[in-house]
């Protein structure tokens, strides 16, 4: 009954009008900074890899780049892709670049407030990100929408998100290649048999949330900053793999994403529930998912970027939805494509589809490609766990006006909620952490409409230091 409760509430709040509103948001900032996405994507990425050697800031502007996108990169990329193609067929997946698209104009402005309302005590210690754009941007009758989100993120992190949902995934994912026959039970929890390789895993994944986090920032992103762009490549190069290796099939396979996109039943061939709105609402609701644009977790990490220029941010901001979407994104729908995963008929759900595609696509033996996506997703999850947890503790920073005592201890809850995690019934927190991503986007997406006349012009500004 409460888990009922909690899936009405969840598809009242990411129905049409808040995937409307977020479209509208990235379309509305694109117009005002003039296709920046396109002119200067370039550059961006360049930014990316160059640090500032004088900015201020606690981390490299790649250090806050990767923090944001170990949070982002997760199982939305294998698993959000899967879902959104097999519910709304191959022409989700060309809606989700839409939304990425447009996304890119939305984590730009998201970035370049971030640095510019961030502040900084006299320790060097740096605080931003929507809450702090929404209060010294809009101004002090806004604190109590600053304080929703600060909220909301907390929750999102703690109980959602950041936690449950992907030591579970990680759990999942090597009990079903280590044990898929389940064949070392050692207890139950309701209905639900608890293994040896869930209990191993689970305790090595919280040992290890645990050195990562309570080193706080640094040691988030330098392990970010090895680890996610290591898997990203990882998975890019297998990706890159299934296209090399079945590249007589990529001209149908667009084919279906554009035609799926239109007209759904010329590809779909009749199945029952595929209509252009069914693609349009997956393949958007599942980008913004997966890229986190307008949801407003990367400009908390993006304040604390070492820089002195908030379009420069922005523009490094801007290549996560890039590198999460366009590539990554792009890759697994095209695997399952190419493949057929996602045809009703094979009955496969989730990470079941992208692992098919990896079985039937890969110039490998199955065991090999399905180890691959599993070290993937495991990795996705843990970068994601730790991303979050930076998050929370900055949301929690900012509404216990900086009292670190309370931050530190709250490390130790979210480790006790990844040890934790494995054992708790997921579907209901699945639920949650989609309630609480839409609750944080509101008040994101108000102060972005609001100060978008701020990001317009410190764009313009920039564009006359350019020349």
């Amino acid at each position: 009954m409460f888990t009922d409760f909690l899936v009405l509430i969840d598809d009242t709040l990411w129905s049409w009008p808040l995937i409307i509103l977020i479209l509208a948001c990235g379309i509305w900032l694109t117009f005002r900074v003039r296709l920046l996405q396109v002119r200067h994507l370039g550059k961006a990425l360049k930014y990316m890899v160059q640090n500032e050697e004088d900015g201020e800031g606690e981390v490299t502007s790649l250090g806050a780049l990767c923090t944001a996108l170990s949070a982002t990169i997760g199982t939305g990329n294998i698993v959000g892709v899967a879902s959104a193609i097999a519910a709304g067929g191959p022409g989700a997946l060309l809606w989700m670049e839409v939304a990425a698209f447009f996304g890119m104009a939305t984590k730009y402005a998201e970035g370049l407030l971030a640095v510019k309302y961030r502040t900084i005590d006299k320790d060097g210690h740096v605080l931003g990100g929507p809450f702090y754009y929404i209060e010294n941007g809009m101004g002090q009758n806004w604190k109590w929408l600053a304080k929703l989100f600060a909220l909301f993120g907390v929750l999102a992190g703690l109980l959602g998100i950041g936690t449950i949902t992907q030591i579970n995934g990680i759990t999942s994912a090597a009990q079903n290649f280590f044990d898929p026959n389940m064949s070392r039970v050692m207890f139950s929890i309701g209905d639900t048999p608890i293994t040896l390789t869930t209990m191993i895993v689970g305790l090595i994944v919280t040992v290890c949330v645990a050195l990562v986090v309570i080193g706080g920032i640094q040691r988030i992103s330098k392990v970010s900053e090895i680890v996610v762009p290591f898997m990203a490549i990882v998975y890019v190069i297998c990706g890159l793999l299934i296209l090399v290796c079945n590249a007589s099939a990529i001209p149908n396979a667009f084919y279906q994403i554009i035609a799926g996109a239109f007209n759904p039943q010329a590809v779909a061939g009749g199945i029952v529930g595929i209509t252009i709105k069914t693609a349009l609402q997956k393949g958007v609701a599942r980008g913004i998912f997966s890229n986190e644009a307008g949801l407003g977790s990367a400009p908390i990490a993006a304040a604390a970027a070492q820089t002195k220029d908030p379009v420069r941010q922005g523009l490094v901001t801007m290549t996560g939805t890039f590198i999460d979407t366009i590539i990554v994104c792009t890759m697994t729908g095209l695997a399952i494509v190419i493949s057929g995963a996602w045809a009703p008929e094979l009955g496969l759900e989730g990470a079941s589809i992208t692992m098919y595609a990896f079985e039937h696509a890969l110039p490998f033996p199955a065991a090999v490609s399905n180890f691959l996506l599993m070290i993937c997703l495991v990795f996705f999850a843990f970068t994601t766990i730790l991303g979050w947890d930076y998050y929370a503790e900055r949301c929690l920073e900012y509404l216990s006006n900086r009292n670190m005592a309370l931050v530190k201890a709250f490390r130790w809850l979210y480790i006790a909620a990844v040890f934790v995690g494995p054992y708790l019934t997921v579907k209901a927190v699945w639920t949650i952490a989609d309630i609480f991503n839409g609750l944080m986007a509101i008040p994101n997406i108000v102060a972005l409409l609001a100060l978008s006349g701020i990001v317009a012009k410190e764009t313009a500004e920039f564009n006359k230091r350019l020349k």
